[in-house]
């Protein structure tokens, strides 16, 4: 007799709910896990609303207002970096994890630990010690986390009038900062024991500021002057 048919009914169905429950944990766990680092799967086709507008919106416009030959002179935003810097980290590991945990579920991409480079005695930091988290994005993951900034995050924040519009670099790069990570969605406030400052730097490929801030405007950034 086989091993199936020396089971009474009672045992196999035991045995069966296990397996299947056992199964079924490992699909949620693995779900989980790539949501929370931006790898879930998606559509083929599909194409984001930010990215979408560059192509269709924002480049012919550009084109028009300075002239560009083709449409590898127009600018674009090469990459989003996030940083938050957690230099209670260097005291508390439990605090680093969490500044790393919320910058994952913002970015929608897994974020990484920085280190001190040197050490300083007066804020009791030591060379390696972790100072804070950050995240690159490109590609996709850019433009997404660019669109939920734009119309979610930013009217979120407290009495908020704009950013500034004078925060380039001179080469076509743009930083802002934001007191209170709180404001993006993907955070519970009452689980968040600990509010982070925000810096957020957008990379392009414009040659002037004037082109860069024209390309942001594009995509709705807020300038206030």
């Amino acid at each position: 007799m086989s091993e199936a048919g020396s089971k009474n009914p009672q045992e196999a169905e035991r045995a069966n709910a296990k397996a299947a429950k056992k199964a079924g944990g490992k699909r949620e766990i693995a779900a989980g896990t790539q949501v929370a680092v931006g790898e879930h799967q998606r559509d083929p086709n599909y194409v984001p609303r930010f990215k979408k507008r560059y192509n269709d919106v924002i480049r012919p416009e550009m084109m028009k207002k300075f002239g560009y030959k083709n449409l590898l002179q127009v600018p674009r935003i090469n990459k989003v970096v996030l940083n938050i810097g957690a230099g209670e980290g260097s005291q508390d590991t439990k605090k680093i994890q969490a500044a790393l945990n919320d910058l994952t579920a913002i970015a929608g991409q897994k974020a990484v630990i920085t280190r001190a480079k040197k050490a300083i005695s007066s804020f009791k930091i030591t060379a390696g010690r972790p100072v804070g988290v950050k995240v690159t994005l490109r590609r996709d993951q850019m433009y997404e986390f660019l669109d939920r900034l734009i119309t979610m995050a930013l009217p979120r924040v407290r009495d908020f009038r704009g950013i500034k519009g004078n925060s380039f670099d001179g080469q076509g790069n743009y930083a802002m900062g934001l007191k209170e990570h709180i404001v993006f969605v993907e955070i519970d406030y009452d689980r968040t024991e600990t509010v982070w400052g925000m810096d957020i730097i957008v990379n392009t490929t414009a040659k002037t500021d004037a082109e860069a801030k024209e390309l942001l405007k594009g995509f709705q950034f807020p300038f206030m002057n």
